[in-house]
């Protein structure tokens, strides 16, 4: 009942109705109504005030959610310290990573990991980078790869590495030209002054991601309101985008070396301008950090000190 009864609870905040909740949970209305009617009746207290709008948790029902999550992340724990005595022969390791970091950092650790250590499980949540920061700071991700700053004064981290902030411009744009490609076929790329891009249309990240700050950051400094002419959740997007010259955008390094849009992109530097991205380990310091997690962040700062700066762009 009580893993039933945080998953109900919560879908039903999440919904702000029973109905949609029972639908979303694939369950009766009614099934719906009469569990958490028979929580109320034991405990003696209403856990949802049924006359606001729109539905939320009478003050008994906050503690009661807030409860339930504790009970679960202690059951969590308990069991990732049983697995640890196995010695990383059996276990889960549940991580947390933005899309773009899942394909061009994660496919590079998983395979690693898993040769490695076959009989863990891997579970990937994926979200932009507040998101991350919050499922690891309420227990959901055992740590998440996430960028500096980070908000919550729960968590610890752990640097893996740097990056470079670049600006992604089309091959058929009048910047591209004005530089001798053959010159800079890969790092370091050409330096650029973004207070000249005043009249350029941007392509941005929408919010939740680290690239959007130091987007209106670089805007700030350089003095000048944008031309924003879209806004998108993937930096693969954006940069694809920019390869078809609809707009410009700032992407991280990593994603200079996608041999498919190479010959249709020019990457420039923003060295000085904006400062190199922070990639870390994120983890709730008052949570149990099990042996599985441990290795899995150890693989991770093993590649990202050999493989992933070893680029070979074929030109």
């Amino acid at each position: 009942m009580k893993d039933r009864s945080l998953i109900y609870i919560e879908k039903i905040l999440e919904e702000k109705s029973f109905s949609k909740a029972a639908q979303k949970l694939y369950i009766a209305q009614p099934s719906l109504s009469q569990y958490i009617k028979k929580i109320e009746n034991e405990l003696g207290v209403e856990l949802f005030d049924r006359e606001s709008n729109p539905l939320k948790l009478t003050y008994a029902g906050e503690i009661y959610l807030q409860t339930e999550r504790r009970i679960q992340q202690l059951e969590k724990e308990r069991l990732q310290a049983i697995e640890d005595i196995f010695s990383l022969k059996k276990g889960q390791v549940i991580i947390g990573s933005s899309y773009y970091r899942s394909s061009y950092f994660l496919t590079k650790v998983i395979p690693v990991f898993r040769a490695r250590y076959p009989g863990i499980e891997i579970i990937l949540e994926e979200g932009t980078t507040a998101e991350l920061e919050e499922y690891a700071e309420n227990g959901i991700t055992d740590f998440s790869i996430i960028l500096l700053p980070i908000t919550s004064k729960t968590l610890t981290y752990e640097v893996i590495f740097q990056e470079e902030t670049l600006l992604a411009v089309s091959k058929k744009h009048a910047l591209s030209k004005s530089v001798k490609r053959e010159k800079y076929p890969c790092p370091p790329y050409p330096p650029i002054d973004f207070s000249l891009l005043s009249d350029e249309p941007f392509i941005i990240m929408k919010p939740g991601q680290n690239l959007r700050q130091s987007f209106f950051e670089l805007c700030k400094n350089a003095k000048f309101k944008p031309n924003i002419v879209l806004e998108t959740k993937s930096m693969e997007t954006a940069q694809a985008l920019a390869a078809v010259d609809v707009g410009i955008t700032l992407v991280p390094d990593f994603l200079a070396e996608n041999k498919h849009l190479f010959n249709s992109l020019c990457y420039f530097s923003l060295t000085g301008q904006v400062p190199l991205r922070q990639v870390v380990i994120a983890y709730s310091a008052d949570k149990y950090f099990s042996k599985a997690a441990r290795a899995f962040a150890e693989v991770c700062k093993e590649i990202a000190n050999t493989q992933i700066r070893h680029i070979e762009i074929m030109v």
